[in-house]
């Protein structure tokens, strides 16, 4: 079933490429800024016309990766744990971000150890899965896990194009941490997830395997095309396009696949997800 989300994205107005600090990146990409715009303005448009509400923070100039909320903060239940980036070029995004949340009545909290939101954490039910080994620190999963009370899952990334977790997995379905309960009265795990195993270390993929033993499995050839860099409501899954093998998986499954091309955004290494942050 589909739930109505809350979604904080950020005007690509001063998107660019002017540095390298993940494999998709090269300084001398050029970025055709007005094609920019209009995808970013499909992604909104496809947001509201299946019924999440779109807010906006205002974007910075020098500040070309700020287009990328997802990497600010993680929102739950209310709360907002914010960022601190490892890419120097990047840490003044976190500052922004924090105006925009107090100001919208949050408090937010900074952090110790570097983690670049939901770049790294992802709600799964009663779990938070949180990625290490490129950005995000480890330390960081213990900070999470003693800020929200919520069983924070690491799991190690070993391929540099996935460098995020959220480049290479997402929640299909999330009834949210302290959410609904099963009949012994335990929190129910999230119903589904969607990943690349070749992303993880050998003991991240069985833990994804012991936790998720349904999960859709992603090719490489889709996790390159940004597949994974999706935003699922728990029906319509907002998809890059060039992920065909995972849109028609999902098909399957009974999901409903919303393709929104952003394909300049994966010069800088971003897409859908990257692009967007769930207020939840």
């Amino acid at each position: 079933m589909a739930r109505p989300g809350r979604y904080l994205l950020c005007e690509p107005r001063h998107f660019a490429v002017h540095y390298a600090i993940n494999p998709w990146m090269r300084p001398d990409a050029q970025v055709d800024t007005a094609l920019a715009g209009r995808q970013w303005e499909a992604l909104v448009r496809a947001y509201r016309e299946h019924g999440h509400t779109v807010e906006t923070v205002p974007p910075v100039a020098g500040l070309p990766d700020m287009v990328f909320a997802a990497n600010s903060a993680l929102v739950l239940a209310g709360r907002v744990f914010g960022s601190r980036f490892h890419a120097p070029e990047r840490r003044p995004e976190s500052t922004e971000y924090e105006t925009w949340f107090k100001a919208a009545g949050y408090d937010v909290y900074r952090p110790e150890e570097l983690c670049e939101g939901e770049g790294d954490l992802a709600p799964a039910g009663p779990f938070l899965l949180a990625g290490t080994g490129f950005r995000t620190t480890r330390a960081a999963h213990a900070e999470v896990q003693e800020f929200f009370g919520v069983p924070t899952i690491g799991l190690q990334l070993v391929d540099p194009y996935f460098y995020h977790l959220d480049t290479a997995l997402f929640v299909l379905d999330d009834p949210g941490a302290g959410g609904p309960r099963d009949e012994a009265g335990g929190p129910r795990p999230a119903a589904n997830i969607a990943y690349y195993p070749g992303a993880f270390s050998s003991g991240s993929r069985e833990v994804l395997r012991r936790l998720f033993p349904d999960a859709v499995i992603a090719t490489r050839e889709d996790a390159m095309a940004f597949g994974l860099n999706s935003v699922s409501d728990g029906r319509h899954v907002f998809i890059a396009p060039a992920a065909v093998g995972l849109i028609d998986q999902l098909t399957d499954r009974g999901y409903v696949p919303v393709p929104v091309d952003l394909s300049e955004f994966h010069k800088a290494g971003g897409g859908i997800k990257c692009c967007t942050q769930e207020i939840r």
